[in-house]
Formats: C-alpha cells, structure tokens, sequence
C-alpha cells in the first residue's frame, strides 16, 4: 500500500468537531484512503466504528430526500465516523451535513465529490467555519519516491510523462493503456456528462483533444469554438466544469511592470499526463515525441500543484510573455517573494533568460529545471 500524503493531515483533524471535505477527479484513490484511515483492526479505538453511504447509490440519495436530525441519529445509531461518498449526487447536501454536523457533534463526518461544481455549490455557505477541505491528487512524484526510493522513481520519470500517476495505471504496469482508455472514456466525463446542459458530448471530447494538442500554449477560447463548432461562451463554459472535475486546470498570466505583458491570456494544463496522452491516443516513448517539451511543462507544473497543496505552501502561480514572444514558464510569488523558472527536458538545452523581464523585476533569477533536478523542485 503506497501511504498517501494527506493520510497524516486528515488523520490530525479527527475529532475537532468539523466535516472533512475530500475533493479529486474520479478513481484517484479518495474512497482507498478513507478506508485505510478507518480499517480494522486499528490500534486506536472508535475509528473502525464507521458508517459507509455512497451518493451514487439510489437508496442513499433517497434516504436524504426529507431527513430530521431525529433520523439521522436512528440511521448512524453509534457510529462515530460516518463516509459520504460521491456527496455532490445528494440534493441540497450542504444543508444536511450542517444538520449533522450542528446536531451531532460526537460524529466525525467525513465527505468525498468528484466534482467541485456541484458540491462547492452545496456546502461552502451551510458549511463555512464547520469544514476541513482537501484536495485529493493521482500519486505524486513525491509519494513514489517516497515509497521506493528517489532514485528508481527519477528513473521512471519517462514512463511517468507517458502513463502518469493514476493509482491503478501505478499498481498494473504493463496494463497501462487499457486502463487509461477506461478512464478516459467513461470516469471522469460521468459528472460532467451527467450534467444536464452537456448534450453533444462528442463536442467535450473535441474540446479536451484540443486542449491535449496545446498544452504549454496559450489558449483562444475563440480559436478553440471555430475547431470545435462551439460559441466562445460554451467553450469557456466546458472548460470551466473539466476545471471543476479536476481533469485540467488553467495558468493565467503575470503582468505587472511593463506595458507590452500578456495581461489577460491563460494556459491548460492536464492534472495527470497519462489522461492528456489517452485523449490523443499517443503513447509513444519519449525520445520519440515531438511534443516533449510540452509534455514535460505539464508534467512538472502539476506536480508542483501538488507540491504545494500537500505541503499547506500558499502560492500565487503564473506563467509570463510579452507581445514580443519572450516569455518564462512559470512564476511563483509567496510571502512577497517572487521566483521564476523555466522547464526544459534535455538538461544541455540552452537557455536565454529574458532581458525584459530581469530588467522589470531586478532581484528574481529565473531557474532551470531539468529532469536531472526535477526532484530539487518537487520534494
């Protein structure tokens, strides 16, 4: 079993008498850990006692139509620990789990969605100063370094940037492109596809190969509605629930000093390459690839997304350019400090860092990060 950063951090909120919200796209292994954190036998008493309801399941969607804070104690009887799974399926679920969390207190709550949209919607007002939130990632560069050490986990880097880090793609090798096209064809479209405005889906995957084709390029909303037969409004509309389904996530640009800064453009990127690689359907090695270096950009920047996240970092991210075409990867500014880096695969690639931006903003070096110093950046 690959312990999980967010194993020890959900484990210390037990007991402070708030929800713990777990949020992450489809079969990154939210419903796995759970039940490792509540498994028997545990050395400690109480959190095997544990009630389990999935919101996909009709009954358990039902159970919840007209509930009191009466039947909800008959239901959970003396459990401490109750596990809503795939919540963002129960109608008005935040109003219910203030219920639960306002009239049984003893309880540990405990609530997972694969989508951001739906569930986000639900509960942040019913449940602002009672929740925990966290975000669930695939594994992380970090997490298998971790559990087999450094060196054979650097080794793997080009497997990784063709496969990714979703735990069954992790825990089948040779079974890796079977499993990637399940997912990518059915698990992580379903809250999206369920959603009752989608109605060609066959345009959502248009969009998303598109999105696949330009990572690590600015994104034209407009550009994307011609190739897709889609208005601009829609596009940004799709974007906006994969973003919310944890499929892609977007960079906006840095612009601050200089007047020819890209000031409104915004970059997407995939949570997991294995998924971006599916949705192509190109699973060729990477001394092969044209698009190496875009693949790597993507897979270094998600995983500092989840650098950061795991290790509680508040960072504000972006990537910088200039009408001009010079430009920088990806810039990071925390507690009034400002950092710069630039991705690149090959580590004797050249590199020419911009004089306008060294000029604009003295006192930030730009760094070079290469695979032989990913791991410098990510752990």
């Amino acid at each position: 079993m690959i312990e999980r950063q967010l194993q020890k951090i959900i484990t210390e909120r037990f007991g402070q008498g708030k929800a713990i919200l777990l949020t992450g796209a489809r079969q990154v292994g939210k419903t796995t850990l759970l039940r490792e954190l509540v498994k028997e036998p545990t050395e400690e008493p109480g959190l095997s006692d544990t009630l389990w309801l999935n919101g996909d399941e009709a009954d358990v969607q039902a159970l919840f139509e007209h509930i009191s804070s009466t039947r909800l104690k008959a239901i959970f009887g003396t459990k401490r620990y109750v596990v809503l799974d795939e919540a963002q399926r129960i109608k008005d679920i935040g109003v219910k789990l203030k219920l639960i969390t306002d009239q049984m207190p003893d309880i540990q709550l405990i609530v997972t969605g694969s989508s951001s949209f739906d569930l986000a919607n639900q509960v942040n007002e019913p449940l602002t100063g009672r929740k925990w939130e966290y975000q669930m990632f695939p594994l992380s560069f970090a997490e298998m370094a971790a559990h087999h050490g450094l060196l054979d986990e650097k080794r793997l880097i080009p497997h990784r940037l063709v496969y990714g880090y979703y735990p069954d793609v992790v825990n089948h090798p040779g079974e890796e492109r079977e499993i990637l096209k399940l997912l990518s064809d059915s698990y992580l479209y379903k809250d999206i596809l369920m959603w009752e405005q989608i109605k060609k889906p066959e345009k959502l995957v248009k969009l998303l190969q598109a999105l696949a084709f330009q990572i690590g390029s600015e994104v034209s909303y407009s550009e994307l509605g011609r190739n897709c037969a889609l208005d601009a409004k829609t596009i940004e509309k799709y974007i906006l629930l994969l973003e919310q389904c944890f499929v892609i996530f977007r960079l906006g640009s840095f612009s601050r000093n200089l007047r020819n800064e890209l000031k409104n453009s915004r970059k997407i990127y995939f949570y997991d390459t294995g998924i971006r690689n599916a949705v192509i359907a190109d699973f060729s090695i990477p001394e092969t690839r044209r698009d190496i270096g875009a693949l790597w950009e993507n897979f270094i920047i998600s995983e500092r997304k989840k650098k950061l996240a795991y290790s509680h970092l508040w960072k504000n991210t972006w990537f910088w350019r200039t009408v001009s075409r010079q430009e920088i990867d990806y810039l990071e500014e925390g507690d009034g400090v400002l950092r710069a880096f630039e991705f690149k695969w090959n580590p004797q690639a050249k590199y020419k860092n911009p004089r306008a931006f060294l000029e604009a903003y003295p006192g930030c070096d730009i760094e070079l990060i290469t695979r032989d110093n990913a791991d410098e950046f990510l752990l």
